[in-house]
């Protein structure tokens, strides 16, 4: 991912979790901030799909469409903040490859917020579910997601 890439990780964003928008600022800090974990799919018409992570507290979680500011100062685990695809992306295992790439440049524990009822996915990728008791912004369905990984190669 790169800056001019930004725009259409905000379109896709939309789509992808039109429940909890995030503002252009938010993914720029994102990227600013991870660089070498935040990718895009490339699409015919462009951005069809983006990953981003950063390194981040095991058992908690960073608020929505707001600014950090700076990485926390406990960087054992990581953050899977989005996986987002266009529809005509999905289905395409272009998920799955995604998540090879980044299991591949990290290692430790990932955590994320399944949302849109997407725990599913995320079981069969690795991930469990574990308590975590501020999930209410995330509506209904959001699971608090923990897989362990082993850095590649």
């Amino acid at each position: 991912m790169t800056a001019g890439d930004l725009d259409g990780v905000v379109a896709v964003a939309a789509v992808a979790f039109p429940d909890h928008p995030e503002g252009r600022a938010c993914f720029a800090e994102r990227l600013a901030l991870a660089p070498e974990t935040c990718f895009v799919l490339q699409g015919g018409e462009g951005v069809a799909g983006y990953l981003i992570a950063y390194p981040w507290p095991l058992g908690s979680i960073p608020p929505l469409d707001t600014l950090l500011g700076s990485l926390p100062a406990d960087r054992a685990a990581w953050y899977l903040h989005d996986l987002a695809l266009l529809p005509e992306a999905r289905g395409t295992g272009q998920a799955a490859a995604g998540l090879a790439l980044l299991f591949a440049r990290i290692g430790g524990s990932i955590a994320l917020v399944s949302v849109n009822e997407s725990a599913a996915f995320w079981r069969s990728h690795g991930f469990v579910e574990t308590e975590l008791a501020s999930l209410s912004s995330y509506g209904p369905h959001a699971r608090y997601m923990v897989r362990g990984v082993t850095k590649a190669g």
